[in-house]
């Protein structure tokens, strides 16, 4: 029985002689991939002839024996020196070929030739007779080469030629299961007509062969070349040469020199260059990378009893070393001007005015003076010193107005805002006492006795963190008017804006560290129930309900009327010292023990914008001007430094800080400085007060 496939290469074949045949053919035979399309091809061998089937009484192999043959002869057919030649002609007719020596084009665009066939008849019968595989050889149409059936395929082809599945685990007596049920539906399945893409050509590979055919015409397409496998050598050290491939080498360095040969390697050297034996016995003893000469000089009668140098090939592999190590490229020296590393920063000239000299020097305390605050008008100054006492200054003469005797130590001091209001509060020890200083409008001071004498006490009073109580008829005539007692000791006094509000800080751990006092109707109360830290300073808001508290890390934003924290800005200091509030709301500076005074954008970020050091010694105080685009900072070392602080309307435009002034007047006492500052609140006027027990003003 024969096994027998049409093959279209025979027909192809037959027109040509093997003279003919071998001239066209430039190609050696080559083997094909033996899991290629070859079903169609069985019962050929590698002449094209049919081949017969196994006799009838051999029985066909089992599927373990196949496996294990299949296994085992599973590269007896590999060569990985032949190319696989694969007909890449598509689906175009091979019947085009016939006449023609090649049956296809690679990508690059070459022929693919037809193989050899230079085998007569009684070459193919001797093949028969001596190939055992000959019976499983067919021959390839598309690419002609003959391909050696696996015992899968054969097995494939026996049970095709028995009418059986070509799937050896399908059963085709299976109970089948019925994807419709007996019921009649109302709706069929699926009643979708084909879609007209299945039945047309493809438009858009049509699209895509057409762009490809473009670009190749248009030669944005090229064929792949091949690379030239010789390597390419060139002078490294070579003068550059733009045009040359060491164009890249920019900045080209020349080869190392090597040093002149001196005196010393002369074969005849001068004898002050010989080594006597203390010398050569120290030479030898110094580590050859501490030695002078890596040799020792020596001298010959003449030049022919030289012996060999036997450190020639050492020196030439230091010398090739060298040359392999040797940057081939300088680095560019930056030339930067140090005057182009500061920022562009306006004149000072140009950002007054500030104040610049020191004018007027207030004296009287007999103590270091912590404290001091300016009236709304300008008229007036009030501070506070250790040698207890309140001292109201008038500031266009430096007269001491009034001395208040408050018989302990001022730690705070601050002047109601309210213009209408003429009334000051200080903080002495575990009390706030209020004062009317009688300055000034006597209309206004008395309206303000008036003010304070209006409140009548219910009849059953609240329990309160603090007790507001009278002041003696003594103590009245004095200027003082009320005294507010908390139990602890108070450190600092805030007014709101509208002076109506106290807030104070009081030196105790827990959550009543802060405590918000009402003016009108004597009522305090404790906006916290924890604590988050030593409190240090509290500020008001100058125009939203916002509560400022500076704790020894962190500064905490509270909104009054929702009663929530809003912000918690982080400064970066060790240790926070004083805090001050920009008129406009938007920015606040804050000033550490640790020489820093930190900027902070409200609006930008809870991180600092800015970070000035430019004290040596700890902040004490900072101020803001409220109508100049001033601030201030005193500090431990004696110097007040003033900047200019311009906020923009413009949120995108950050804002412009620059130090413009320098200020010292106040001598160092006791390791101390500045303890406060405060600006006038109409002219470009600083006052200051230190631990000398002055106080001065800068104009």
């Amino acid at each position: 029985m024969r096994v027998e496939a049409p093959t279209r290469s025979d027909a192809s074949d037959s027109g040509l002689s093997d003279s003919e045949e071998s001239v066209f053919s430039g190609l050696e035979d080559s083997g094909s991939d033996s899991s290629g399309d070859s079903s169609g091809d069985e019962g050929h061998d590698r002449t094209g002839k049919p081949t017969e089937e196994p006799q009838a009484g051999t029985p066909f192999p089992r599927m373990e024996e196949m496996q294990t043959t299949l296994a085992e002869d599973e590269y007896a057919e590999d060569s990985s020196d032949e190319e696989d030649i694969r007909n890449t002609v598509g689906n175009v007719p091979l019947e085009w070929y016939s006449d023609f020596p090649h049956v296809g084009y690679d990508l690059d665009g070459r022929r693919i030739y037809k193989p050899l066939r230079t085998r007569d008849e009684l070459d193919q019968f001797l093949d028969k007779m001596d190939d055992p595989d000959y019976w499983r050889t067919v021959q390839d149409q598309a690419t002609g080469q003959d391909v050696r059936l696996t015992d899968e395929q054969v097995a494939l082809v026996h049970r095709l030629q028995r009418g059986q599945f070509g799937d050896v685990g399908f059963d085709p007596y299976e109970p089948a299961v019925d994807f419709f049920s007996g019921d009649i539906m109302i709706h069929p399945v699926s009643n979708r007509p084909a879609d007209k893409r299945s039945f047309i050509p493809s438009l858009v590979e049509k699209e895509k062969v057409s762009r490809m055919v473009h670009a190749i015409k248009m030669g944005w397409i090229q064929p792949r070349r091949p690379r030239d496998p010789t390597p390419s050598y060139y002078d490294l050290w070579a003068q550059e040469d733009p045009n040359a491939i060491l164009g890249r080498h920019k900045m080209h360095v020349p080869a190392p020199k090597l040093a002149l040969p001196g005196h010393a390697e002369s074969y005849n050297p001068p004898p002050e260059y010989l080594l006597n034996k203390e010398e050569r016995l120290v030479w030898e003893q110094q580590e050859p990378s501490e030695r002078k000469l890596n040799f020792l000089p020596r001298k010959f009668p003449s030049l022919r009893a030289v012996p060999a140098y036997s450190r020639f090939i050492q020196e030439r592999f230091e010398r090739c070393l060298d040359l392999y190590l040797c940057p081939r490229q300088r680095k560019m020296r930056v030339n930067v001007d140090p005057e182009d590393l500061i920022p562009k920063l306006p004149r000072p000239r140009d950002l007054q005015p500030f104040p610049t000299c020191q004018a007027l020097v207030y004296k009287g305390h007999s103590d270091l003076v912590r404290c001091l605050s300016v009236a709304p008008g300008g008229q007036w100054l009030a501070s506070g010193s250790d040698d207890g006492s309140v001292r109201l200054w008038e500031v266009a003469t430096a007269r001491c107005m009034r001395t208040v005797p408050v018989g302990a130590v001022v730690r705070s001091i601050m002047w109601n805002p309210n213009p209408e209001v003429c009334l000051v509060a200080v903080a002495v020890e575990d009390a706030v006492l209020l004062l009317n200083p009688a300055l000034g409008d006597r209309l206004m001071a008395s309206s303000t006795d008036q003010l304070l004498g209006a409140f009548s006490r219910p009849e059953e009073p609240a329990l309160q963190p603090a007790q507001w109580l009278e002041v003696s008829e003594e103590e009245r005539q004095e200027g003082l008017r009320l005294r507010i007692c908390h139990g602890q000791p108070v450190t600092q006094v805030a007014w709101h804006g509208r002076g109506d509000y106290l807030a104070v800080v009081l030196a105790t751990p827990g959550h009543t560290q802060v405590l918000i006092h009402q003016l009108s109707r004597r009522r305090s109360q404790s906006p916290f129930r924890r604590s988050h830290g030593q409190v240090q300073r509290v500020a008001f808001h100058p125009s939203r309900p916002f509560l400022l508290v500076a704790s020894q890390r962190c500064v905490r934003i509270y909104h009054l009327l929702r009663q929530e924290l809003t912000k918690k800005l982080m400064p970066n200091c060790k240790w926070v010292s004083s805090l001050a509030v920009h008129p406009a709301g938007d920015n606040i500076i804050c000033g550490s023990y640790d020489s820093k005074l930190v900027w902070f954008d409200l609006d930008l970020s809870t991180r600092p914008y800015k970070v000035l050091r430019h004290h040596k010694k700890a902040l004490r105080a900072v101020a803001f001007h409220p109508r100049y685009p001033l601030f201030a900072s005193g500090s431990d070392d004696g110097s007040i430094i003033v900047c200019h602080g311009m906020v923009y309307n413009d949120l995108l435009q950050n804002p412009l800080l620059v130090p413009v002034k320098v200020l010292k007047g106040h001598t160092l006492t006791r390791d101390l400085g500045v303890l406060d500052v405060a600006f006038h609140p109409t002219q470009p006027w600083l006052f200051s007060s230190g631990a000398d027990g002055t106080l001065r003003l800068f104009t």
